[in-house]
This record gives C-alpha cells, structure tokens and sequence, in this order.
C-alpha cells in the first residue's frame, strides 16, 4: 500500500500492484531522459496541462525506479497500466505533487 506521507502512489502494472515514489536519484535519471528543460519545466507542463505522453511515462519510469522496480521505458510499452492513460497522467501527476510538496506545518 502506498504511503502519501512519504510521496508515494500506486499503479497496477500488468495486474500487479506497484509503489512508485521519487527519490533523488530516480528524478536526476528522469532529468537525463526528458533532456532539454528542468524539473520546474516539467512541473509547471503538469500544472497547465500542456504535458506529453513523453513526460508521462518518464515520471512513471522514475516514479517505478524509487520504488525498487528494475525495468526501463522499453519495459512499459506493453506492459498494462490499470486505468490505461488516463491513470498514468494521474499518477505521473501526483508523483510530482507529492514529490515537491512541503509537509503541513513546514512553511
């Protein structure tokens, strides 16, 4: 079960249920896949909308990564996502929410 507190989100991949969370070294892995942009870039896409099914499944990949996964980009492109796109962008969504929000009370 996945734990908000510690920025993590569940995803069913090919039926079988997952925690991805964002640690430091599964978004630098994601910085160097996406290229170009920063991770303020990539947040603010996320936040007007204006993301692509790239950046989609980066944060996906980087999200799979933190939370113990070994596979790579190759792995989920036919692999089976619970909720299909839709759920994906949410994830990749509240994966970065979570990522870069501050505890209540931390100011």
């Amino acid at each position: 079960m996945a734990n908000p507190w510690a920025g993590e989100v569940a995803l069913v991949l090919d039926g079988e249920g997952r925690v991805m969370r964002l640690t430091l070294g599964a978004l630098a892995e994601m910085e160097a896949a996406l290229g170009a942009g920063s991770l303020v870039d990539l947040v603010a896409r996320f936040e007007a909308g204006a993301f692509s099914s790239r950046d989609v499944l980066a944060v996906i990949v980087a999200g799979l990564r933190g939370g113990g996964w070994r596979g790579s980009a190759a792995d989920l492109l036919s692999a089976e996502i619970e909720g299909g796109p839709l759920m994906a962008a949410r994830a990749a969504a509240q994966l970065l929410a979570r990522a870069f929000a501050l505890p209540e009370g931390g100011g």
